[in-house]
């Protein structure tokens, strides 16, 4: 692995680790919940932010790097990325429904149901779930992680562990199957386009589609579709 990549997953990890320290911090100084709700976010954007940039600088040589022969053309971009979308999207639904009916797991997602609140408080969030985190992940589990173990072994081998580290860094381990599923999805479409860029438009778009799915929903909606999905499960399997 190059310099370039190992600074580039530094980053990423500091980016990760920086709430920490500002959290101990900000709790250390007995501000009120509003002040301390408003600077986590204005401190998870800002590293995001950060990190992007710095990234962006340490992997700006590699535009210059002759392309794959055999990567997908501006259309087969496009192509490509709506395959990924349709893929995530049917994927992360079917293990849905295992989790549920197959595992006895309740639906839903924390982490999702976290990253909702924060966009309801500040809406600038989105930025960060639609954009910015999509191309940070892509970049360190599909482009370097999935990458570099893909060229020393093979595909499953590089998707599994990349999807297992994507599932660990989201905390959600209940839904493991859902992130690995999307993680062997990304990895798939990376390896047929040969452009990383289509994993990121499939990333930002699910990301948007699923957040903004959410917000355009009260929280008395969401809990009225749960429980009409738990009735579902009751009058299908028995309970």
């Amino acid at each position: 692995m190059g310099k370039r990549y190992v600074y580039t997953l530094l980053t990423y990890i500091l980016m990760q680790l920086s709430s920490i320290p500002v959290a101990i911090i900000i709790k250390a100084s007995n501000i009120s919940e509003a002040y301390y709700s408003t600077i986590s976010i204005s401190w998870t954007i800002f590293s995001f932010v950060v990190a992007l940039l710095i990234i962006m600088f340490l992997l700006k040589p590699e535009k210059d790097l002759r392309k794959h022969p055999d990567a997908a053309s501006p259309g087969m971009v496009v192509i490509w990325s709506i395959i990924g979308i349709a893929m995530a999207m049917l994927g992360q639904g079917i293990m849905n429904l295992i989790q549920t009916f197959v595992l006895g797991i309740e639906p839903g997602s924390e982490n999702t149901a976290n990253i909702v609140a924060i966009a309801r408080a500040a809406p600038i969030f989105i930025l960060v779930v639609a954009v910015i985190g999509p191309i940070l992940e892509e970049i360190v589990f599909r482009k370097i992680i999935f990458g570099e173990i893909y060229k020393r072994s093979n595909f499953f081998v590089g998707a599994l562990a990349s999807g297992l580290i994507f599932a660990v860094v989201h905390a959600d381990f209940k839904n493991t199957l859902i992130y690995l599923t999307i993680g062997f999805v990304f990895a798939f479409v990376y390896v047929q386009s040969k452009r990383i860029i289509v994993p990121i438009i499939a990333h930002c778009t699910m990301n948007a589609v699923v957040v903004l799915a959410q917000l355009s929903l009260s929280p008395e909606e969401l809990n009225r579709m749960l429980e009409q999905y738990e009735k579902i499960q009751l009058i299908v399997f028995g309970g």
